[in-house]
């Protein structure tokens, strides 16, 4: 594989290459998957030394059932699976977990911001951010993986093991919760 056209080649491709001898070229799907299963590990664990060691732990059972992944589901889909195993088993440990949108809501300057503006955008934010927070684990997990890691109902399925109407139930009744909690904000 040309070091040129790295981005090109997909997952699949590169899993078969590794399998075969080229075991450096697992340095690509950790680079493709770092950020997303580091975000992940920030969002189970709250702090970025365990979501760290999160990660490295990941990449290490990734790296181990290479030869196990057969192909039936995108290999995204696989590595956010074991991803989200490996975080159920540690955050039952632990009993915490952190909606992923609590790092990803930035307020974003305009031009004709005043202060009163950034003001009350400041305060929607943190009612945001609350109103996530009080929502049952079961509706935020969903919540992050459809809106934050934009993945499917059924790759969500694949990844937490729930049914697709649970995922969807979950996904709908928090929109209606935060709607609920948040409509005076509008």
């Amino acid at each position: 594989m040309n070091n040129n056209n790295e981005g090109n080649y997909s997952d699949e491709l590169i899993v078969d290459q590794i399998i075969a001898g080229q075991k450096d070229l697992f340095r690509l799907l950790v680079r493709r998957y770092e950020r997303p299963i580091y975000g992940m590990g920030l969002s189970f664990f709250r702090n970025a030394e365990d979501a760290s060691d999160f990660t490295q732990e990941v990449f290490l059972k990734v790296y181990r059932s290479l030869s196990r992944f057969e192909q039936r589901s995108r290999f995204s889909t696989w590595v956010y699976k074991i991803a989200y195993n490996t975080a159920v088993n540690g955050i039952n440990r632990r009993k915490e977990y952190r909606s992923l949108a609590e790092g990803e809501l930035e307020i974003i300057p305009s031009d004709d911001d005043t202060p009163e503006r950034v003001l009350i955008r400041k305060a929607a934010k943190e009612a945001v951010l609350v109103s996530l927070q009080d929502l049952p684990e079961r509706y935020r997990v969903c919540v992050d993986m459809f809106f934050f890691y934009d993945r499917s109902y059924q790759e969500i399925e694949a990844i937490t093991g729930l049914p697709v109407n649970t995922i969807k139930s979950h996904v709908f009744r928090a929109k209606k919760i935060l709607k609920e909690k948040l409509g005076g904000l509008t």
